[in-house]
């Protein structure tokens, strides 16, 4: 085996972006490319992230600045996504931030000293499959990724960490968290896919009475409005314990189940009948399902294949 390097990279025209490093292996021929499976850890200034166990831990990385997101963190946060898109031997997500606080929303320093016109403006254009501009995709990245994203929750989750937050499909939250869609006070909209991410989780006019009035609410109120998935006392070991449990878990039928439940609210009825239908059809030929049932009439613990759906 060789060792190289691979450059992963983000290119708004507007910007030059940092690049994450990644330690991959490659056959002499080079034919085939995987990550080394030993416990690994890739870390940037602003994202760090540590792969274990078919779980990827990323963990916001700005804790002087309560995690706050400059352009270097939108940029390191769609490179961590990547990554783990491109890994099959990863069966769940965690994410949170370090420090006292979530995230605290838009570092204001990302407004300073830009031609609002141009740089800003260039980086509102689609850039992903989804149409996800630059900014958006920072919170949808997590909602389409394959496998699940649980993100443990504390202190400020303002603004974009509220979206980035609301990106994840669960989110277990600390006493102390306190949230607010904070845009209203800057005088601009919440512009990070949230008319994507928000419908099935939280009633309509709940999420017009914070966005318009920039309400801070605690963890009681957030578990009332269904923005939260529960409140613990240890938000992260909670995340962990429950990506242990997805990663255990078929991993064709815990991808196929994403890509159904991320559909589930928004398409037409036949529709998405018909793709729940298609979506069993592909995990029913798949060797992970056989491996799933067998084990159960086994009584014993499946070992999965990693996945390819």
């Amino acid at each position: 085996m060789v060792a190289w390097q691979l450059l992963i990279h983000i290119i708004p025209e507007s910007l030059v972006l940092n690049v994450v490093f990644l330690n991959l292996v490659v056959d002499q021929n080079g034919d085939s490319i995987a990550l080394t499976r030993a416990k690994e850890k890739i870390m940037s200034e602003t994202v760090e992230i540590q792969i274990e166990n078919h779980i990827a831990t990323i963990n916001l990385n700005r804790p002087d600045k309560k995690n706050a997101v400059d352009m270097e963190m939108f940029e390191a946060i769609t490179s961590a996504a990547l990554t783990i898109h491109e890994d099959s031997n990863i069966r769940a997500v965690v994410l949170s931030g370090n420090g006292s606080d979530f995230c605290a929303g838009i570092d204001i320093g990302v407004f300073a000293g830009r031609d609002a016109d141009s740089a800003l403006g260039d980086l509102m254009d689609p850039m992903t499959q989804s149409g996800a501009n630059f900014f958006q995709n920072a919170a949808l990245c997590w909602r389409d990724l394959p496998v699940p994203v649980i993100a443990a929750l504390h202190g400020s989750c303002f603004g974009a960490g509220f979206q980035i937050a609301m990106g994840a499909d669960l989110r277990y939250a600390a006493p102390n968290v306190r949230m607010s869609i904070m845009e209203i006070k800057w005088g601009l909209i919440p512009d990070m896919g949230i008319t994507v991410t928000v419908p099935g989780t939280c009633a309509a006019d709940k999420v017009r009475e914070l966005g318009y009035t920039g309400k801070v609410i605690d963890s009681v109120e957030a578990m009332a409005a269904d923005l939260v998935t529960d409140v613990v006392e240890d938000p992260l070991d909670t995340a962990i314990s429950i990506a242990n449990e997805i990663a255990a878990k078929s991993p064709d039928a815990i991808r196929a189940m994403k890509a159904l439940f991320n559909n589930a609210w928004t398409g037409e009825v036949n529709a998405l009948l018909r793709y729940e239908a298609e979506l069993q059809l592909g995990v029913m030929a798949g060797e992970n399902q056989k491996e799933a049932a067998l084990a159960n009439l086994q009584s014993r613990v499946p070992v999965f294949k990693d996945s390819d759906f």
